[in-house]
């Protein structure tokens, strides 16, 4: 349980310490400096421990946003400070200096909690304050300041503020109009009856795979069921972060399974759809490969032009300037929202085609619409890299280059390569990424299967992801390098599984690629969460991108079209265990630590 110390003068009929038990704190209370101190000493290492002002006055969901949300080892509102574990020694060597600068005797005039936290901003420590908007969090110094504060508190609606601060401050058209006007009420059902973000999470899950199941049916009924539970799933998908946020029930473990669950819902119903339009004799599994190769390349796209200017400094251009001018004109900021279609405009789509048109009419518009939103947003991304005059740092330049998930054969030719590449100009990384998977794409879906072109250009692949990886990827174009290396590797599993002509060949395809996208996205989310690229034994054991689509093509020339969709399917099956395994074995471990949990707070994907 964690642990609260009340300092200071105790005010008659004040209703902190009644607070603080209800948000799970176990009180004690301190006389001064000294006696906080020792309680402090007291309290076990493996706790929370937070100091607070006996006099202070404010909201209960200012206190809860101050002293319990776990994604922050230190924070601070005023009258009140708190640290993780990880920052007890931090807390603890703070309020030892104020206990020496203050003699350890003397009543505290001021709020030994705002000294605290002076000491640790002082110390360079990183603490967070909480936006607490109208909400009041104050230690008044005599009684008139009291009354002025508690008639604050009283004049504002604390569960008004704490319904609001659950939905995401920024989303897309649908999610913020149709959806979280209601589904924070559900949040708010959730969190009284127990519910945590996790099991929410879990439902939405088991309701996009029961909407996919409908889909597979193939008759009208199964489709009109199945458009209705892909929006409920969609719901459930919204309530359960803005349970998260109105708790403040973040973890580790929870953040991986919104981020990963999203896709595996969305591609499991792309797979539904294609054995729903299979049982009416439509064959659409290219194109539902096609929308989810389209989409994972989207994802790369945003992860790699923002893990390149995360913390690039002088990162400003025409293009940002013309983008932070139109966000004060309110129609054209819905407008660009709306266009790129986040999760919620694409859903809802999704869902209102499934019911009243079919398969193919639903993957075409799909396509169509991701390929105007790539179209839009990676061209303006272009733009604003080549007019930004910005620096990027090591930090960048290592997360690109484990986006890149280049494999042994990659890293044998870059190290070669390293010399020759500096002496290049610097748009040869993303220049040679480019015509490199360019040329095994084309030879894959212009060539005969079976003919020995798509392993030629997949040697060539090799050598030309080599050189664009050789030196460190901080060009102003370097982000593009991923995402062309992801459509390479993708679009030739497609075209290979095409060209085989042979039923259950572009099944066993999407199952590889979900694999290997799979292992893409656990990248993504742990060099968001700090945590390093997956271990260099995981990319080498399934071979780099590099590795994968020479052993494909190599698969293709030597083997028959039907041993071909057998290999692809052990291929897929190995894959995904392998990734599954590791990425199941980390995550969980790392919740186990109580590693920071990183929500995304922006826009849906």
């Amino acid at each position: 349980m964690p642990t609260a110390i009340l300092t200071g003068q105790p005010v008659p009929g004040s209703s902190i310490e009644s607070e603080l038990r209800s948000l799970g704190f176990d009180v004690h209370l301190a006389s001064g400096a000294a006696d906080t101190e020792t309680l402090l000493a007291r309290v076990p290492g493996e706790e929370r421990v937070a100091v607070v002002d006996a006099r202070f006055v404010g909201h209960p969901h200012a206190l809860r946003l101050g002293l319990t949300d776990p994604r922050f080892p230190l924070a601070a509102i005023p009258g009140a400070v708190t640290a993780q574990p990880a920052a007890r020694q931090t807390l603890t060597r703070a309020m030892a200096r104020e206990n020496s600068a203050g003699g350890g005797t003397a009543v505290d005039v001021d709020s030994l909690a705002d000294r605290i936290t002076a000491a640790l901003d002082a110390d360079g420590a990183d603490v967070y304050r909480p936006e607490l908007g109208s909400l009041v969090a104050a230690v008044p110094a005599d009684p008139q300041s009291r009354n002025e504060a508690r008639q604050a508190v009283a004049d504002v609606d604390d569960e008004a503020v704490r319904l609001k601060s659950a939905v995401k401050a920024r989303d897309g058209f649908v999610t913020t109009h149709f959806i979280s006007p209601y589904s924070r009420y559900i949040a708010r059902w959730c969190a009284r009856r127990g519910l945590t973000p996790n099991q929410v999470t879990t439902a939405s899950l088991i309701t996009a795979l029961i909407a996919a199941g409908c889909a597979a049916t193939g008759t009208r009924g199964g489709f009109v069921a199945a458009g209705v539970l892909l929006i409920a799933s969609f719901v459930l998908d919204c309530t359960d972060g803005q349970l998260a946020r109105y708790s403040l029930q973040y973890s580790t473990l929870g953040a991986w399974l919104d981020a990963t669950f999203d896709r595996a819902k969305e591609y499991a119903y792309y797979a539904g759809l294609a054995l729903g339009a299979a049982r009416g004799g439509d064959d659409v599994w290219a194109l539902a490969l096609g929308a989810m190769v389209l989409q994972t390349c989207r994802h790369v796209v945003d992860f790699s032009f923002n893990e390149a200017n995360h913390d690039a400094s002088a990162n400003t251009s025409p293009t940002a300037a013309l983008s932070d001018k139109l966000d004060s004109v309110g129609w054209t900021v819905w407008l660009r929202r709306m266009i790129v279609l986040p999760i919620g405009e694409r859903w809802a789509m999704i869902a209102v085609l499934t019911a009243l048109t079919t398969p193919r009419i639903t993957f075409y518009a799909l396509l169509i619409g991701c390929a105007f939103a790539a179209t839009y947003t990676t061209a303006g991304r272009v733009l604003r890299s080549l007019t930004r005059r910005a620096t990027r740092t090591d930090r960048a330049a290592k997360a690109l280059a484990d986006l890149a998930d280049s494999g042994p054969l990659a890293e044998a030719g870059a190290r070669g390569l390293g010399a020759a590449a500096r002496r290049l100009p610097g748009f040869t990384a993303p220049a040679v990424a480019l015509l490199g998977g360019a040329a095994v794409v084309a030879t894959a879906a212009l060539t005969d299967f079976g003919g020995p072109w798509p392993l030629v250009a997949a040697i060539v692949y090799v050598l030309t992801s080599a050189l664009a990886v050789a030196r460190p990827l901080k060009g102003a174009l370097d982000w593009l390098v991923p995402p062309f290396l992801r459509a390479a590797e993708y679009l030739t599993v497609l075209f290979l599984a095409a060209k085989a002509d042979v039923n259950g060949a572009l099944p066993a395809a999407f199952g590889l690629v979900s694999a290997v996208a799979y292992h893409h996205y656990d990248t993504v989310y742990r060099i968001r969460g700090d945590a390093g690229a997956p271990p260099q034994w995981l990319v080498r054991t399934i071979g780099g991108h590099e590795g994968r689509t020479l052993v494909i093509c190599a698969l293709a020339v030597l083997l028959t079209a039907t041993q071909f969709k057998l290999a692809l399917t052990v291929l897929a099956v190995a894959v995904a265990l392998v990734v599954l395994v590791e990425s199941i074995r980390f995550w969980v471990a790392a919740h186990k630590v109580g590693a920071p949990a990183v929500h995304d707070e922006g826009e849906t994907a």
